[in-house]
């Protein structure tokens, strides 16, 4: 793999409730969840407690394709212009670092690429033409 484009959807705190409506309505199956208050914390910005039970990731699987289904943090924007991104996934920071400096020309940056708990280079931007991309490096 050089590179994966993922769709993902972004809700308001009723991630889990869509991701139990995909498991029925299109047979997808989860692979991975975790919320917001199952991440390493962070002493210097503490998770509020409305924040802890919301699903800051997940993967499903729907036939050979995955799908990316999370909440917004509380307090976050969340309207049907950011509602579903794209992810994507490299391998290679080089790779991420080309993507996400090409994706910002005109554009937004809504966290800059950068290490995190769960990946080397990670980062939001939204494209001049307001479309919202997640450039996430695995490990």
């Amino acid at each position: 793999m050089t590179f994966q484009v993922t769709p993902f959807i972004m809700l308001d705190g009723n991630a889990k409730e869509a991701i139990q409506f995909y498991e029925i309505s299109l047979g997808a199956k989860v692979v991975f969840t975790q919320t917001f208050g199952e991440a390493p914390e962070d002493p210097e910005h503490p998770l509020p407690n409305e924040a802890k039970d919301r699903l800051a990731h997940s993967v499903l699987k729907i036939g050979d394709a995955d799908l990316f289904v999370a909440d917004t943090f509380p307090g976050k924007p969340n309207q049907s212009g950011n509602r579903v991104q794209i992810c994507i996934t490299t391998l290679d920071i080089g790779i991420s670092n080309r993507f996400f400096d090409a994706l910002q020309q005109g554009g937004h940056v809504i966290m800059p690429l950068q290490r995190v708990h769960f990946s080397p280079a990670y980062g939001m931007v939204t494209d001049k033409f307001g479309v919202t991309f997640q450039i996430f490096t695995q490990r």
